[in-house]
């Protein structure tokens, strides 16, 4: 066998052991022994996507990642994860890998953009027997951490911001309300964020009960966390779409708590990614307070 070729096979047997070797503790580094992540796979956009497996959720979900094109060495960047309003790959509401690449948000600001899947109607919350309805775990415990270990996240609170309407607007308050030390900011655009019952909008099949879902209800959350939420903005308001009564109350009740916050009171929009309101949402996360 020639020497150049000998060379080339043996370079490629190495790169494949040192995948296995990345999997393997990647995989060991996780919460739960039973995740299983595969290797990143490309689609369109030059999108990276992983397969995942665990106890946390139903079936296989997704964890699809955006790289902004130039990268510094060991430069660390921050992580804007695009929190999905329907379960698997849906896209009734818009797509939103197709939004931030429209708008080149990942290079016009320098960021990782992730966007999970989830097997069942994501609220964001854990079910209170129902452990494949693990929502906030899966995505704290697996989605995070995957990202952080796969690629040159900054894995600090300041490196990891929130986005979402609708049922994903409530999820990124939620998130962040219940882990202020590991989020930074969140961003919601058109959501029903003064609820006060699981009984519309497909909630209750993940919330399951009253007593549950009050772990989760944004407006006690914002109540019981206002005193780390006094000195600079960390939660936005960024407009509406049919949900402009609960975005002024959401507002108001704010104001009346003291929390620095950014508050857009339109235009309307549709109710979907791509109407629009998504560029300044996320330039609204990387406004220096």
């Amino acid at each position: 066998m020639p020497r150049d070729i000998y060379r080339g096979q043996l370079l490629l047997g190495w790169m494949a052991v040192l995948l296995v070797l990345h999997q393997a503790d990647l995989e060991s580094g996780l919460a739960d022994e039973k995740v299983s992540i595969s290797t990143a796979q490309k689609e369109k956009h030059d999108v990276r996507f992983h397969t995942v497996t665990s106890p946390y959720q139903a079936g296989e979900t997704q964890i699809r990642v955006l790289l902004p094109r130039e990268r510094k060495p060991e430069e660390k960047l921050r992580v804007l994860y695009v929190l999905p309003v329907e379960a698997g790959n849906g896209q009734r509401w818009g797509d939103p890998v197709a939004e931030i690449v429209k708008h080149d948000l990942h290079n016009q600001h320098h960021l990782i953009c992730v966007f999970p899947t989830f097997s069942t109607l994501p609220w964001y919350a854990d079910h209170p027997s129902d452990p494949t309805i693990r929502q906030e775990s899966y995505f704290t415990n697996v989605v995070v951490p995957v990202v952080e270990q796969t690629y040159p996240a900054d894995a600090t609170p300041d490196g990891r911001l929130l986005a979402g309407f609708s049922k994903s607007g409530y999820g990124a308050y939620s998130l962040l309300l219940r882990h202020p030390e590991l989020f930074s900011k969140a961003a919601a655009w058109d959501a029903p964020l003064m609820v006060a019952q699981p009984n519309q909008y497909g909630m209750g099949p993940i919330f399951g009960t009253q007593e549950n879902f009050e772990k989760y209800r944004v407006t006690s959350l914002l109540k019981n966390r206002a005193p780390l939420l006094q000195k600079t903005p960390r939660l936005i308001l960024a407009g509406y779409g049919g949900f402009q009564e609960q975005h002024i109350a959401a507002h108001a009740l704010m104001d009346e708590l003291k929390i620095k916050h950014l508050y857009r009171d339109g235009p309307k929009r549709e109710h979907s990614w791509n109407s629009g309101w998504l560029p300044e949402a996320v330039g609204l996360l990387l406004e220096s307070p």
